[in-house]
């Protein structure tokens, strides 16, 4: 495949602010490697925790060094680089090459929720992936639940609690807490997990209500608000990935399934070598399966998506909600890991890797830049 002179030149950012952002360079680096094998112009820059920006050189690839070397910045290719102000970059390029095509190829809050889109269009230039509306809206799990929910696909109750609330009244709100799991669970098992982060920072089960405190407090580490959900036991985890092919028909694949080596997909199951395995097929039924891609594509539309997103769902094995499936959350810029289900799902569907990254950066030039507000 060679694409050179035929699709505009790309620039991949990855790196960022969030807990995720070794996982990031992974992504990053591996969508950049795919589009330089097919020919395209690709740019490559890394965003330091602190925000500034480092360009790297001309045809980087990572190679075996790891994603927390460039978080560190002691990664080689970084050690000369010079440091810049995101938005100065941006402008720069959009000087120099205005149809540059940008790929912010970052996960978790102040990267993902469109941070970075919003750089991108404030500069003039198109992107992969949602406005920044829309992906503020992704990183806001009760709002995206609620989205849901208005077009008739189920979620887990939840309850959210702000920081404020659980400092100036911790005793009423482990009450509220309390009359929520009477509510909605049979044994008081709950999961936390921060309302506005990436799908495996800060979760913690309590398995009773000695450990609803620890739950609160862990998900606070990483936001401003906490949300508690009913915990079902050892739940199926299934996703379903979407993409947004170049002639703006939207497609779905899976359910793939997660087996977390862990109680649950944890960080460290989802991302440690060998602790956890997936599958881009499950068992299914054919309708069953069929209805979840539906559910997928119809949230898609509903949130005004564009480009790709993984949607991600829970299946209760036991209690009176055995066999009832959930929406759980969205991803709107997946991980591109070597173990990562939204790449294995579309390639799954006959494409390489490298004609997925191809296809990001088609659909995206084949239509207007969504711009930094709608």
């Amino acid at each position: 495949m060679n694409t050179k002179g035929v699709l505009p030149p790309v620039l991949v950012l990855f790196g960022g602010t969030s807990a995720e952002s070794d996982v990031s360079v992974i992504s990053g680096t591996a969508i950049a490697a795919a589009l330089l094998d097919a020919g395209l112009s690709v740019t490559q820059a890394h965003i330091a925790r602190d925000r500034s920006l480092r360009p790297l050189p001309a045809g980087h690839r990572r190679g075996g060094v790891t994603g927390a070397a460039y978080s560190d910045l002691t990664a080689p290719a970084l050690l000369s680089a010079r440091p810049m102000a995101l938005d100065a970059y941006l402008r720069d390029v959009a000087t120099s090459a205005p149809t540059t095509i940008v790929i912010p190829a970052l996960h978790g809050p102040g990267d993902e929720d469109g941070t970075i889109a919003a750089a991108a269009a404030a500069a003039g230039l198109n992107y992969v992936g949602d406005s920044p509306d829309v992906a503020a809206l992704g990183m806001d799990k009760p709002a995206f639940k609620a989205l849901a929910r208005a077009n008739d696909v189920a979620t887990l109750p939840e309850l959210v609690i702000t920081k404020g609330e659980w400092a100036s009244d911790r005793g009423a709100i482990l009450r509220a807490i309390g009359a929520f799991a009477d509510e909605h669970t049979a044994t008081g098992a709950l999961i936390g997990k921060p309302a506005a982060h990436g799908s495996s920072i800060g979760m913690k089960i309590a398995h009773s209500s000695d450990e609803w405190s620890d739950a609160v407090e862990e998900a606070l580490r990483f936001g401003d608000r906490a949300m508690l959900e009913p915990y079902l036991e050892r739940a199926r985890e299934l996703e379903v990935a979407v993409l947004e092919r170049t002639d703006g028909t939207v497609h779905a694949f899976g359910p793939g399934e997660v087996f977390p080596g862990h109680e649950f997909y944890d960080y460290d199951a989802k991302y440690a070598p060998g602790v956890s395995r997936t599958t881009t097929s499950s068992d299914l039924p054919a309708g069953l399966a069929g209805a979840m891609r539906d559910a997928a594509v119809a949230l898609f539309s509903a949130a005004q998506s564009r480009g790709l997103s993984r949607m991600d769902f829970l299946m209760a094995r036991s209690g009176e909600r055995a066999g009832r499936w959930y929406l759980s959350e969205v991803n709107t810029f997946p991980g591109f890991t070597p173990i990562s289900l939204f790449p294995a799902l579309v390639m799954s569907g006959g494409s390489s890797f490298s004609e997925l990254c191809v296809e990001l950066v088609a659909a995206a030039a084949a239509r207007p830049a969504a711009s930094d507000a709608q």
